[in-house]
């Protein structure tokens, strides 16, 4: 597909995340007011704005009269293209109402942004087979790598809604109970080991009451956000037997300010890797389930310019969003519209495409170069920023940049 071309010039470029093909949607703040946006090139279209004036009309009631986009995601998928073959007709060139439109931008640079949905519940996947492998090597060897399981279910957790922030916001170094493999006993402290997970985020745009298939998950999802699932490697090692990630994932979740959605991304849909175990059949895809999004991390030390850590590409993931949402349903559990998966880590099978400083340090053992400096773990004043893009012919669909930057852990919570 060509980029389809907007009167609004900046949306033509190749350099930008956000042209008409895109159309990504989010939440800013104008004239002290929380509202529902369209990012178009270097501009916020004021979508709550359309509606008041008539522009733009998707149900019986206005939908876009809250900062959050979970009342157009609840009209279903019809309405989903409805939104989107509206906005083309007022974006795009030679369009009657431009004069209107035009009063409704708002500059994308120095706009305050605000998470995009109201978030239900959370979920993450550990999902990634170069991931599983790089962490099962570490800690049980090549030979025990991936448990018995990994290649027939796609593993999750249910983690914190409450912890998911936009990008932007400050992230605070955690407290926990910390054992080294030769400490007597745990302490309390604040985590040495801090990392990210660099991930894409699925939303659930419809309501499921009972399981559903791989191809009606698919249709389910709204969009897609980059997501990073930060993690306090010290704190997980020491929690995380019987039971799994706890506390460790528990600090915060970043995701972009942007929702791509999914229709954006059909024309970079690609198959899943080749699988040596067959699938149980309601896992089986229907076709192409997974994107082609180039993905990398920046890692800003405090004063210094950033340098990019890793470089994969969300092709690379074994199981994709689908599969995770159809699996998450088959014990007949419901899933909400504004539900968030995490697709798990996103790495790929070379040592700069890994997508966590587990991985590209193997453990801290080979701290790798950050300008004139190095990283095992983050450190304090470091900021992370995860960007995401899928390469169109003469354009590109983007998510803007996902960062977040790590303050020092506050005193002793506990002390008295």
């Amino acid at each position: 597909m060509p980029l389809e071309r907007s009167w609004i010039e900046s949306a033509n470029s190749p350099e930008t995340d956000f042209p008409l093909n895109n159309l990504a949607l989010g939440v800013f703040t104008a004239d002290g007011v929380q509202r529902c946006g369209v990012a178009i090139g270097d501009r916020i279209l004021d979508a709550t704005g359309l509606e008041e004036a008539g522009l733009l009309t998707l149900g019986d009631t206005p939908v876009l009269d809250l900062p959050f986009w979970n009342e157009v995601m609840e009209l279903g998928p019809e309405a989903w293209t409805a939104l989107r073959d509206r906005l083309k007709e007022l974006l795009r060139e030679g369009a009657p109402e431009r004069d209107i439109v035009t009063s409704l931008l708002h500059p994308m640079d120095g706009a305050e942004l605000h998470l995009p949905f109201a978030i239900s519940e959370f979920t993450d996947f550990y999902a990634g087979r170069h991931h599983a492998t790089n962490v099962g090597t570490m800690f049980r060897g090549a030979e025990n790598a991936l448990p018995p399981n990994w290649l027939h279910i796609p593993i999750g957790y249910n983690g914190r809604a409450s912890s998911v922030v936009v990008a932007g916001t400050d992230i605070r170094r955690p407290w926990g109970q910390l054992k080294g493999p030769n400490d007597p006993g745990p302490r309390f402290a604040p985590s040495a080991r801090f990392d990210l997970e660099l991930e894409l985020g699925a939303i659930v745009g419809q309501a499921s009451d009972g399981t559903v298939t791989v191809a009606e998950a698919d249709a389910m999802i709204f969009g897609y956000v980059l997501l990073n699932d930060w993690s306090a490697r010290d704190i997980q090692a020491w929690e995380y037997q019987p039971l799994g990630p706890f506390q460790a994932k528990a600090t915060a979740t970043t995701i972009s300010p942007w929702i791509v959605m999914r229709a954006a991304l059909e024309p970079f849909r690609c198959a899943s890797p080749a699988r040596e175990v067959a699938l149980l059949p309601y896992l089986e895809e229907p076709g192409p389930m997974l994107y082609d999004i180039a993905l990398e991390v920046d890692l800003t030390p405090e004063g210094a310019s950033p340098t990019t850590i890793a470089r994969t590409n969300y092709r690379e993931m074994y199981y994709s969003s689908a599969q995770q949402l159809a699996h998450h349903t088959t014990s007949g559990c419901p899933m909400n519209v504004g539900d968030l998966l995490g697709s798990g880590t996103i790495s790929g099978p070379t040592k700069d495409s890994r997508g966590s400083l587990l991985e590209l340090s193997w453990g801290g053992k080979e701290p790798i170069p950050v300008g004139n400096q190095t990283r095992s773990f983050l450190e304090d004043g470091d900021t992370i920023t995860l960007r995401g893009t899928a390469q169109g012919d003469g354009y590109r669909i983007g998510f803007g940049p996902c960062a977040g930057k790590l303050l020092p852990a506050l005193a002793d919570p506990y002390a008295r």
